[in-house]
Parts: C-alpha cells; sequence; structure tokens
C-alpha cells in the first residue's frame, strides 16, 4: 500500500520509488537486474529464517545490528548475493565462527564461502552492520528509517520499506519471491522509558541494566522482507481475543499513550473487517502469529501480523471519501485496505514486483466487499464504480519483469474494476466467493505470478478471462463498446481492445451482449444502448 498523502495528486506519484518505472525513458541497469531477478548467486539457496538484532541510535540517526540467515542449500554454491543498500556497511560475516571474505558492488555483497557448499544442507551466516541508513522524507511513500517526535516530543521511529526494499535496513536476499520458510524474529534495543513493537509475539523482554530494554518479536509463518518492522516509541496497548474461523484469534492494539482511549474506539472497526474477511477470503492466515493495529509516524503499511496504522483515528482516507460517494466515510480506510493485505499481499505474495496487481488491485477490491459487508451489495457497487475518477491509464499495470520494476499506479483502482467486472461476468456470488477463499487456501503462504492467479480464476469460474486480463493489466486502454442503430437493430462491437476480445457486457435491462470486434446486430430498443455501469468499459455511440 502507497496511497498518497494529497488526495487530490492521488496516484500521481504511487511509484515513487522508481523515476525510471514512471518515465521509461532510462534504460535498466545492472544493479535493476542484481536487486529484481534470480541471479546465479540467488538461485542456489533458499532462506530459512532471519533472526534480527537492531539498536537504534535517536540523537545520531544510526544503528548497530545483525542478521542471522539461515538457509538450505538447493544445489552447489559458494557465492552468495546479499542485499545491503548504501550508506548501510558490512563489517563482519561469520560461517560456523570463522569469517568469510566478501566485495561489494553497490548495494550488493559478493559472499565467497571456502568450499562448495553441498546441496540438501542447512547453513547459516551471521552478518554484522552498522551505519547511517537512508532517513524517509516522506513515508510510506519514499521510505528509510523513521526517526521523529510525538506530540510530546518524545522520540518516535519505525521504518517503510515496501518497494524501496528490505535491504535499506537489514542484509537480506531483497526478492519477494524468497521468503523465510521458518519466519524470524526482531530484537530491538531501545532507551528503557520506551517500549519496542514487532511482527508476532512477543518473546521476551529484557532489561540490560545500562538504562536500555530489548524487546524480542518473533513470528513462526513465512513473512514478506519488507513486512518485517521495528515500531519504537511510548506505546500503550490491550488485548483482545476475535472468534474466527480457525478459532481464537489474538488481537493486540498499540497506540501512543495519550492515544489510547481514542483508539479503543477506532479500532473496533478490526472486528467486523476481520468478520467480513474471513467470509470472504477465508480464516486470517495467521493465527500463530496473532493480528496486531500499530499506531505508525506515517499513514499506513501491511506489515505482516503488525499492521501499522496512521489514520489519526478517523473514517475515510485522513477523512476523506476516495470514492467521492460518501460511502468510504463509514469505514476507516487503513484498518480495512492494509489488513485486506493480510490475505492478498502477505499471505499471498507475487514473486516479481512486476505483478504487484495481485496485491494492490485486489486488496483495493477489499474496499469495496468491506462496504458491501458494511452497508450493502448496491454500496459497494457505488463505491467501486465511484473510484474509477482516480484511474489514470497512464501505462501497463503489469511492468517488466526481472528488473524491481512495479508498473501503473492503476494496480489500485483499475485493478479493483477489473475484478468487479470480473465478478459481474461471473454472475454468482458464491462461486465468486469460493474463488476469492479458494485464492488464500490453495496458495496459502506461498509465492506468485500473476500468470496463476489469472488461471486459477479462469479455472474456478469455468470461463476464460485471458483476454480481460491481458486488456486491463498489459495495456493502458479501456475497451470501448461501439454501437449504432440501423433498420431497427443494434450494431456493436469492441474497439480499442486486445487481439481476441470477447467480453460480454450485461445491459441495463438485464439482458446480455456478446460482442467480438466484428460487428453483430440486435434488435434494438430504445434510443440508447445502456450497458450496466459496474462493467469497466467506455461506450461509444457512432452515427
Amino acid at each position: 500500500m502507497r496511497q498518497l498523502p494529497v488526495i487530490l495528486l492521488f496516484l500521481t506519484t504511487l511509484s515513487t520509488q522508481s523515476a525510471r518505472s514512471q518515465t521509461g525513458k532510462e534504460p535498466f541497469t545492472h544493479a535493476d537486474t542484481l536487486r529484481g531477478s534470480v541471479t546465479p548467486e540467488r538461485a542456489w539457496w533458499d532462506v530459512l529464517r532471519y533472526d534480527i538484532s537492531v539498536k537504534p541510535d535517536y540523537i545520531d540517526k544510526s544503528i548497530e545490528a545483525s542478521n542471522r540467515i539461515s538457509f538450505r542449500t538447493l544445489e552447489r554454491g559458494n557465492t552468495m548475493q546479499i542485499d545491503l543498500q548504501d550508506p548501510l556497511e558490512v563489517t563482519r560475516i561469520l560461517w560456523n565462527g570463522a569469517p568469510l571474505t566478501y566485495s561489494r558492488e553497490g548495494n550488493v555483497y559478493h559472499v565467497k564461502f571456502p568450499v562448495l557448499l553441498e546441496a540438501r544442507r542447512t547453513e547459516a551466516i551471521d552478518i554484522s552492520y552498522h551505519g547511517k541508513p537512508r532517513i524517509a522524507v516522506r513515508p510510506p511513500w519514499d521510505g528509510g528509517w523513521i526517526f521523529t517526535k510525538d506530540k510530546l516530543g518524545r522520540p518516535w521511529i519505525s521504518v517503510a520499506c515496501q518497494g524501496l526494499g528490505a535491504s535499506v535496513w537489514y542484509p537480506c536476499k531483497d526478492y519477494q519471491g524468497d521468503e523465510p520458510d521458518n519466519g524470524a524474529s526482531l530484537a530491538i534495543t531501545v532507551p528503557d522509558t520506551l517500549v519496542a513493537v514487532g511482527n508476532g509475539r512477543l518473546k521476551d523482554k529484557k532489561n540490560n541494566g545500562d538504562g536500555t530494554a530489548t524487546y524480542t518479536w518473533v513470528v513462526v509463518n513465512p513473512i514478506n522482507n519488507y513486512d518485517i518492522i521495528p515500531y519504537i516509541g511510548k506505546y500503550s496497548g490491550w488485548h483482545e481475543v476475535y472468534q474466527g474461523e480457525k478459532g481464537k484469534l489474538d488481537c493486540d492494539f498499540w497506540v501512543l499513550d495519550y492515544d489510547l482511549e481514542k483508539a479503543k474506539l477506532q479500532f473496533r472497526q478490526a472486528d467486523s473487517m476481520l468478520h467480513c474477511f474471513e467470509y470472504w477470503f477465508g480464516p486470517y492466515p495467521f493465527y500463530e502469529d496473532g493480528y496486531k493495529l500499530v499506531e505508525a509516524p506515517h499513514l499506513g503499511m501491511e506489515h505482516q501480523s503488525a499492521v501499522a496504522y496512521g489514520n489519526h483515528f478517523q473514517n475515510g482516507y485522513l477523512g476523506s471519501d476516495l470514492s467521492k460517494t460518501g460511502w468510504g466515510l463509514k469505514w476507516d480506510f487503513i484498518i480495512v485496505h492494509e489488513s485486506g493485505h493480510e490475505w492478498f499481499g502477505n499471505n499471498i505474495t507475487t514473486k516479481d514486483l512486476a505483478d504487484m496487481w495481485v496485491h494492490e488491485g485486489i486488496t483495493n477490491y477489499s474496499e469495496t466487499i468491506y462496504t458491501g459487508c458494511h452497508d450493502g451489495v448496491q454500496a459497494g457497487n457505488e463505491y467501486c464504480i465511484g473510484t474509477r475518477t482516480r484511474i489514470r491509464n497512464d501505462r501497463p499495470i503489469i511492468a517488466h519483469y526481472g528488473v524491481n520494476e512495479e508498473g501503473s499506479g492503476d494496480m489500485y483502482y483499475k485493478g479493483g474494476n477489473m475484478i468487479h467486472t470480473i465478478r459481474q461476468i461471473i454472475a454468482d456470488d458464491s462461486v465468486f466467493r469460493d474463488i476469492l477463499r479458494g485464492l488464500n487456501h490453495d496458495f496459502y503462504h506461498q509465492t506468485v505470478t500473476s500468470a496463476q492467479i489469472e488461471d486459477y480464476i479462469s479455472q474456478h469460474a469455468h470461463q476464460d478471462f485471458s483476454k480481460i486480463f491481458d486488456q486491463y493489466l498489459r495495456t493502458s486502454k479501456v475497451p470501448t463498446l461501439e454501437y449504432k442503430s440501423s433498420d431497427g437493430n443494434w450494431q456493436y462491437r469492441w474497439a480499442n481492445c486486445v487481439s481476441g476480445f470477447n467480453m460480454p457486457v450485461k445491459l441495463t435491462n438485464g439482458s446480455w451482449l456478446r460482442p467480438t470486434e466484428g460487428w453483430q446486430s440486435t434488435k434494438a430498443s430504445g434510443t440508447e444502448l445502456t450497458i450496466d455501469p459496474n462493467f469497466y468499459i467506455y461506450v461509444k455511440k457512432s452515427e
């Protein structure tokens, strides 16, 4: 999630991490390939676990840290690519207590083992690193470390790094397609006057006797690299239990101490959100790690089992309705949208950044689904249709593969409206719901490609949606239904479309047309051909 802080500029800089992605004018570089592809130095090993320890210095805006990377060898190898972004620096890498040699190439470290490691072995390396990390200028859109103050002037620290990459703050295999299978731990050392919150469950709090305390949080499920995040501040919290599909779900809420009472009122929405999304998407994917909302020094982000919240305890998106229909003011945008990512983005994660519509488009549609749960199906329809004013159709939603490039910011609302259109074609919400739940069941805790998701939806709807996906994801063109009246008949066809486009559309009178690129005809009724507005298309009458 990277929604814009200024509503009128929404979607104009959603892909702020890559000017190249927006302009298309610069060539991709070797560094882009190192970051975005499965290089030979990445291919031979699989991440099992990250165990991160970090001690931020608020005054100096620096960190001292380490990460143990546990991994499984998939084949023989002795050179490993580890990502860590400048200006952070590795100071030492140990394997079985012995130092390893390494060299740096930009934001990549090439780590050499003294022997060729055999396949099917479990190993670990310990990396010590430090420095003054990149500071976020406008989090979460321009990410990095956040060293700020709360309203009482006390330190408030966190990280936001989606798109920018987890390697902005810890060394890792910074590739979405390889999550740590056995989870992660995060030990955060802070002044003992503050509280540190992380993903998963609090395993230990240790007073160090030197004015600091170390909080250790543990995740047992696979987790996206960019979701592992520390939150440091004067936090207070409370615990609730949600009776969900898999039993008791531990829910914890952490906010700055002076926001406790207003948070207890606003965060009641988490219960209705969980009820709605478990019904439509299946059980919350991380019962073992619990669900948390954590007040953050930025608008919000989908940090797995520790969702970042910064919507100032108000409904809408910073108090505004992105659909301009009024329905978006009935619920808290950040609670709904960012929690929706627990299913689409965290449970199901795309291997390549180019396919991020799977995260953002379907999670955008979770807003429509929640509106339907809250205020009825028609309200959801109106909300979704209202968001179309935010679609730019500037470039394709799916970008180039292997170079860490995101596509158009239209992945949000155009992606959501594509899903809404497909829902109309399926015309059976029991089938549509089974598909959404099936995705989360069959791709549980997996990384995927867009092609897998597209094929799954087509197969389980028993309809071929391939041309629809090609049209909405791989072009910037909106299909246009051209029609004209002649001799008591309507003539109609698809234009501005991919070859072979044949999407059926529903008329407001309940009948269906099945246009192709060639002219077809049907008996005319009325003076205008009126299409069900739930279909995201253009309609053009020709004389």
